[in-house]
């Protein structure tokens, strides 16, 4: 896990190595450990490392394979490379470290662009062929690692933040207005490969970007959800269901083991991190750091669940830490949080998993983590109302249980130059959903929040708040094998026992049922969602700053409404439109200065 960045240029000049340095300073959270930079004629590169596999300085990077004539920039995990190096070194392949990085570089180089085919894991990659000067990006299947790019005529910047790209300076830092109405009716869901800002755009997905020295470029996407019965599987029954996702819930959880430092876990006591303290407790691990953090209660609204987390932990003997965070606490970090944040995030789990990293880095260097179970099995509440539906209702009934406003509503909003002519939100999910490849409405809509919302919310957030302090998150819950399987399972199956019901049933075979039967939980930060007091004055100086003024996204009169009644307005997530405007723009100053220049 670490932060990648690197220019290649188009027109005969040299790469700008100090722009990639730049780059890597604003990143040192990411990778902590060591720096490196590499420059020869049109590339540069630069790495910061967290160190996990290969502590020795044989797993530096930017890796030079002299042999091979390839340069790398890796970030990420591929837990498979201990096979992979097998099967490499007996088709002739010498190593010099015992880094899954070189792994990769020697993977490009005998299998070409479908060295990804081969990975179990979460990457984001940039390899630079010596001889033809070709270079090629990658990221993982469902964007768990992220890389941002901006592109000119003349040259590509990328790197694995969006402030980093904005540090290094020449980035169009103009709102863009379809990113903004992702922002604003979908949940501040915006989809690859758009960005808030113009100059800025991210990799999609299981994407391999191809780039010749003119300039010239094109893509391959390896990888695709498809959410369909598979006919091989149609005489399981709901047991047999059960006990393959459990099987290749435990290949993942053990496959994410992998690290030359220990792995502990985020546990919040709900189902999904509790299955993962489980296992690895099935697996042998004894002595295993879980970590919980809970909030002070505001407006009789309880602020953590541990007495959930504290049974798991008796149950596995664990050693457990109970983080709790005071009121005093919290505005700081919002402004530290805002600060790691790549792109804008409404949720508030962004400030817990912030301050939650911040302690767990005190003990560990790797967790896994529960995320994209609830994407992946059901989990949320909008899936029920979708069964049985005839998919040309499908569209509607998700965005009346998802989108924040529709786009009468985004009229009401933003201001006319920022306006989009169609409702392009509505649009993307509409196309996503029809096509091929889903049986069902459930199905299609499943297979939306796998591929996009959840690269774009929640695997977001944990990336960039766990990084922000050094620390590397592994989530079992999307290994692509199992996300394949759960893809294949009758929706019946999932949408039981009010959501993951296939899920549940097999967790009875691993936890105690009071976890599984307890109400749904969540990150709970109340502070954020009843604004008041320092809260409610921080969004409204940001909303009444001349930065907002010279802005101009929002109507006057619609923001002034919101702040005589702070908390009347809610979405249908239960999120505060007003904290939606306010992060946006202290997201906007925090990255690029009062006056709109970073």
């Amino acid at each position: 896990m670490c932060g990648l960045s690197g220019e290649y240029t188009f027109d005969g000049r040299s790469a700008d190595l100090a722009a990639v340095a730049q780059m890597c300073d604003a990143m040192v959270a990411r990778g902590p450990d060591d720096y490196g930079a590499y420059a020869h004629g049109s590339l540069a590169l630069g790495h910061r490392r967290l160190s996990i596999i290969d502590l020795t300085s044989h797993g530096h990077q930017p890796m030079v394979d002299a042999e091979l004539g390839l340069t790398i920039a890796f970030n990420g995990c591929i837990y498979n490379y201990k096979e992979l190096r097998e099967d490499l070194a007996k088709a002739g392949y010498r190593f010099f470290s015992t880094s899954d990085t070189e792994v990769i570089a020697k993977a490009y180089h005998r299998w070409g662009e479908n060295f990804v085919d081969h990975f179990k894991g979460m990457f984001a990659v940039a390899i630079h062929e010596r001889d033809t000067g070709r270079l090629i990006l990658a990221r993982d299947r469902l964007g768990i690692k992220p890389l941002y790019y901006s592109e000119t005529s003349s040259r590509i910047r990328f790197a694995s933040s969006l402030p980093a790209l904005v540090r290094s300076g020449g980035i169009d830092t103009s709102i863009d207005p379809v990113a903004l109405h992702h922002y604003l009716s979908w949940h501040a869901v915006v989809p690859a490969p758009y960005t808030i800002l113009r100059g800025v755009r991210k990799l999609p997905p299981a994407t391999v970007r191809i780039i010749e020295p003119d300039g010239t470029s094109r893509d391959r996407l390896f990888w695709d959800l498809t959410a369909t019965r598979d006919p091989e599987k149609s005489g399981w029954s709901e047991t047999d269901w059960e006990e393959a996702v459990l099987e290749s819930l435990r290949v993942a959880v053990r496959r994410r083991l992998v690290a030359d430092v220990p792995v502990g876990v985020l546990l919040s006591g709900g189902l999904d991190s509790s299955l993962v303290v489980g296992l690895l407790a099935e697996e042998g691990q004894t002595g295993l750091n879980t970590f919980s953090i809970g909030f002070d209660a505001v407006g009789g609204e309880e602020g953590d669940e541990f007495k959930y987390s504290d049974v798991v932990a008796r149950t596995f003997d664990t050693e457990h830490h109970q983080i709790r965070i005071g009121t005093e606490r919290m505005l700081p970090a919002l402004e530290d949080a805002i600060q790691a944040m790549s792109e804008p995030m409404v949720s508030h789990d962004a400030v817990a998993f912030f301050l939650l990293s911040q302690e767990v880095s005190k003990h560990v260097k790797v967790v896994q983590s529960g995320q994209g179970a609830d994407e992946v099995f059901a989990g949320y509440h909008w899936y029920p109302p979708l069964a049985n539906v005839d998919r040309s209702r499908a569209v509607e009934i998700y965005a009346e249980a998802f989108f924040d406003r529709d786009h009468d509503g985004m009229r009401q909003v933003v201001r006319p130059e920022h306006l989009t002519d169609s409702p392009v939100s509505l649009e993307y999910v509409t196309a996503h959903m029809k096509r091929p490849g889903a049986e069902t409405a459930v199905d299609a809509a499943l297979r939306l929040d796998t591929q996009v919302m959840l690269v774009d919310d929640p695997v977001k957030r944990v990336d960039n708040m766990t990084m922000a302090w050094g620390l590397e998150a592994r989530v079992p819950f999307l290994d692509h094998e199992l996300v394949e399987l759960a893809a294949q399972c009758p929706p019946e199956y999932k949408l039981a026992q009010e959501g993951k019901g296939v899920l549940k049933e097999a967790g009875r075979r691993v936890l105690p049922h009071d976890v599984i039967d307890r109400p749904k939980g969540y990150f709970p930060v109340p502070a954020l969602k009843y604004l008041r007091g320092a809260y409610l004055d921080r969004v409204r100086d940001a909303l009444h700053s001349p930065a907002a003024r010279n802005r101009g996204l929002f109507n006057d009169q619609y923001v002034d409404t919101l702040l005589a009644d702070p908390n009347a307005e809610l979405t249908p997530l239960r999120g505060n439109r007003l904290w939606q405007l306010g992060l946006l723009e202290m997201w906007l100053q925090t990255h690029l200065g009062e006056t709109g220049t970073p």
